[in-house]
């Protein structure tokens, strides 16, 4: 995807949202939640917009 959100930064270049071209989402809103039932840090959280490529 060429396309880039300049407000969502991502690294994850596994993701078929990932940009090509820039560590951006190309999404216009993600998700984000947990997979913790009382997080307390960053690593408690997901992106729940991530699908592989």
């Amino acid at each position: 995807m060429n396309d880039i959100n300049p407000s969502i930064g991502c690294t994850v270049t596994s993701c078929k949202y990932h940009s090509d071209t820039q560590d951006y989402c190309a999404l216009q809103k993600i998700q984000v939640g947990t997979h913790e039932p009382n997080p307390t840090k960053a690593e408690c959280t997901d992106c729940q917009s991530f699908s592989k490529k």
